[in-house]
């Protein structure tokens, strides 16, 4: 039996890619920066499913960033397009970050697992595009260890939503988003002018 292709691919393993791809989901997912919205689905439907709720996010990013090419390639869109487009929506989260404003609105729940927390709140739109641009520049088993370090902090975080939120403050929480609103907006930039170059 050749086991050859499962060398190549542990054999890709990057600390530094692992690293990078884990700041760069950490600072899309924002789940620290969620915790407000978090504690009022909390209050609304009393109960979230943290386990889920984590583990169908992963699965989501991690089957996206494996047929999210070739599902674009289907309907017509190439990665590019894709991307640039993405480069918009985490513009406009980092805008509602820094500025503390809602630009995205939606009717509240009866339940919180997969949606609304799995899917946007976690595994949104950002989020899937940011994966699909690292697929292109980093090994498939780096993003995926990013991925898995994000859900578990991502679980940690759901669970003892009440209680960071007492920690941190609104005053706190605030200053997380606005930082990682910055580095958004740093990377929706990149995004979108390493992709606009090549639609034309």
């Amino acid at each position: 039996m050749d086991f050859s292709g499962f060398y190549d691919f542990f054999a890709a393993i990057s600390f530094k890619e692992i690293f990078t791809a884990t700041m760069i989901l950490f600072a899309v997912i924002d789940i620290i920066g969620s915790i407000p919205i978090i504690v009022d689905l909390r209050r609304k439907v009393g109960h979230i499913q943290s386990e889920k709720a984590s583990i169908v996010a992963g699965i989501l990013m991690i089957v996206f960033m494996f047929v999210g090419e070739s599902m674009l390639k289907l309907i017509g869109i190439d990665v590019n397009s894709f991307a640039v487009a993405g480069a918009f929506i985490i513009f406009f989260i980092a805008l509602e970050m820094i500025l503390g404003v809602q630009l995205y609105k939606d009717d509240a729940p009866e339940t919180a697992a997969i949606i609304p927390i799995a899917f946007p709140l976690i595994a949104g739109a950002g989020t899937l595009t940011s994966v699909l641009s690292l697929r292109s520049e980093y090994a498939a088993i780096n993003i995926i260890l990013a991925i898995i370090f994000n859900i578990v902090f991502v679980f940690i975080v759901l669970k003892n939503s009440g209680r960071i939120e007492k920690v941190l403050g609104k005053q706190g929480i605030g200053v997380v988003r606005k930082i990682f609103g910055v580095i958004l907006l740093a990377i929706a930039v990149k995004l979108f002018a390493t992709n606009i170059k090549e639609l034309f």
